[in-house]
């Protein structure tokens, strides 16, 4: 893991001991790279997303190398509702989450009327809805003691408007905005929020949003370990917001320079297989 030197005061990180982190969208990809890195800083787990057994397999690893607390909690968070009864199961049992890492969310790739709306909605709830009921009732949590952490995973779209990925980044504009006004509204009570925002990543996104890898795309493509090792160093810190890799950052802030239509242009030709 990067140093994570100039820390915040109180970070889970620092201070590890009997300390609990919720990481959602555990049974793949990133998720299994937060609960890696977490569970190596002696952090307890609880893993969080819809497959049950890639879960059991990563705590049965990750229990047996770091001899760190693991509860495995299959919930579809795409379904209305399921946040709060993923905390209220938590609640029974005297879980107290220190950390939320709010990743789960998915992608849908291809032209917006060509997808059908009920698969889109289904996307809406989860990197939207989903994300913003587990910020609200983990956070009020975190608020109410004056202390603990979320981060939550946004993407390099975020930063303009993509045509083939028109619905999922707007998703992605929205964690964003919403990541940086409550690392704000949060920090007077104790409660540090970081957004990170991955370019492309070696992880199954690309599978699951049926999407061809264009060569442009695929040489902007990190590996998923220096992606969480970067949410993870910027929560540390107590940044608002971190873009993960020196290519994505230049892609980012050239956004500055440009005009919205030169960015759509752009990034259709970035997408294009």
């Amino acid at each position: 893991m990067q140093n994570v030197s100039g820390s915040s005061a109180g970070s889970t990180l620092d201070a590890p001991s009997g300390k609990w982190a919720l990481v959602t969208g555990a049974s793949s990809g990133l998720g299994v790279e937060f609960a890696e890195l977490l569970a190596a800083r002696k952090v307890n787990l609880v893993l969080a997303a819809r497959r049950r057994e890639p879960m059991e397999s990563l705590a049965f690893e990750l229990r047996r190398k770091h001899g760190v607390e693991i509860h495995v909690e299959p919930v579809d968070l795409s379904a209305p509702g399921a946040a709060g009864g993923l905390k209220e199961k938590l609640d029974a049992k005297a879980l107290r989450i220190d950390l939320l890492i709010n990743n789960a969310g998915f992608g849908l790739h291809g032209d917006f009327l060509d997808t059908p709306l009920a698969r889109t909605a289904e996307m809406i709830q989860l990197n939207v809805t989903a994300l913003t009921e587990l910020s609200y009732v983990f956070g009020r949590d975190m608020a109410s003691r004056g202390s603990g952490e979320m981060l939550l995973v946004a993407s390099l779209l975020a930063f303009q408007p993509v045509p083939t990925y028109a619905a999922y980044a707007a998703t992605k504009s929205y964690v964003l905005s919403f990541g940086e006004a409550l690392h704000d509204e949060l920090r007077s009570r104790g409660v540090v929020v970081t957004t990170l925002c991955p370019g492309h990543t070696e992880t199954g996104f690309d599978a699951a949003a049926d999407a061809r890898v264009s060569p442009m795309l695929r040489r902007l493509t990190m590996k998923p370990r220096p992606v969480a090792e970067a949410g993870l160093s910027a929560l540390a810190q107590a940044k608002p917001s971190v873009i993960a890799g020196l290519l994505n950052k230049v892609v980012a802030f050239s956004n500055r320079f440009t005009t919205r239509s030169m960015q759509r242009a752009s990034m259709r030709k970035v997408m294009a297989p």
